[in-house]
């Protein structure tokens, strides 16, 4: 139940046309509804201002359906992530309204009416990157923001971006996806005053192991206003950008094209001049707590090739153990 249908119930109730205690009836499961194997946060579109999402990867076929049932209930949007074919086939029987957007293995139902607002602009390294980049470019979508995307513009042929910097100042927020050295979104950060949310990928060889070299590279990246997720998180990416995206709407209103305000050398009167930022995009930035992460040599990475360590997503990796509040900050998560 979001915020618009809440008010609706209770209009009903004060203009005598619903009675309280159907009201209170239809109100019993607001704050979350237990199904035995899931607990559904139900309250999480009022806080929130989307409902609580279902990550599918290792979830029964039955479960992501009835969970996906039980959502659609009291909301009128839906957003389920990692989808097999297998499981992308039954949430289509769902709702008519489904779409399976298979290169980002995501099934989406946006909200009737929905009205993207801002500019959110996601960028790539690789073609290979694209799969995380299009997770991130539907969640961000449905969710409410205009979005651009901008792929294969690497450092190995760094003239593909530099030629496209209009579109990169243009943004509100930016999403940069890089596999192999992961180097990308520090090229991006010192280009832009946006903030840059730097997605690590799984593709690259050996040495690469499976995306640990490109997360190192972008938790230390020297270039200022640049967040780090976690390893192939396209949708906290997506969530991360829309918010920043949405808090540049609300405090500064739309100004100049999408949105966004005069960049530097630019007319600097209509600027926001909230605590005294020098622009929109800045004070999102500040809000939103949004800064970069690590720093060298703090902690100790073992990699070996026995299996009696913690591990870190793959066979050939393990942490020590000063890394742990550094690994529960990227996996943290509001999925079902």
């Amino acid at each position: 139940m979001n915020q618009d249908q809440l008010q609706a119930l209770l209009t009903k109730v004060q203009q005598g046309a619903l009675a309280v205690p159907d009201a209170l009836h239809r109100l019993r499961t607001l704050p979350y509804e237990n199904l035995g194997f899931a607990s559904l946060d139900h309250h999480r579109a009022l806080r929130q201002g989307f409902p609580e999402v279902i990550f599918c990867e290792g979830k029964t076929v039955s479960q992501v359906v009835a969970i996906a049932k039980t959502l659609l209930r009291k909301n009128n949007a839906l957003l389920a992530t990692r989808v097999e074919p297998s499981v992308a086939r039954a949430l289509l029987r769902v709702s008519k309204r489904a779409v399976y957007h298979e290169a980002a293995r995501v099934v989406a139902i946006a909200p009737p009416k929905l009205v993207r607002r801002g500019a959110v602009l996601i960028v790539t390294a690789g073609t290979a990157d694209i799969p995380v980049a299009e997770e991130a470019r539907v969640t961000a979508d449905i969710m409410g923001s205009k979005t651009d995307t901008l792929y294969d513009v690497g450092v190995a042929g760094l003239h593909r971006l530099l030629g496209q910097q209009e579109r990169l100042h243009d943004a509100r927020a930016l999403i940069v996806v890089a596999g192999m050295d992961g180097v990308l979104p520090s090229v991006v950060g010192g280009l832009v005053r946006q903030p840059v949310i730097a997605v690590p990928t799984s593709r690259g060889y050996g040495a690469h192991f499976g995306g640990l070299a490109a997360l190192l590279t972008m938790l230390n990246s020297c270039a200022a206003g640049v967040g780090v997720m976690n390893i192939d998180n396209g949708f906290g990416a997506g969530c991360l950008a829309h918010r920043i995206n949405m808090v540049g709407e609300e405090r500064c209103g739309s100004r100049g094209k999408n949105g966004v305000g005069p960049r530097p050398g630019r007319d600097r009167k209509s600027q926001c001049a909230d605590r005294g930022s020098p622009g929109c995009q800045a004070s999102a930035a500040q809000r939103s707590g949004l800064e970069r992460r690590g720093s060298g040599g703090l902690f100790t990475i073992l990699l070996s090739f026995t299996t009696n360590l913690p591990r870190l997503g793959h066979d050939n990796i393990c942490v020590r153990w000063p890394f742990s509040p550094l690994l529960s900050n990227l996996t943290r998560t509001s999925y079902s």
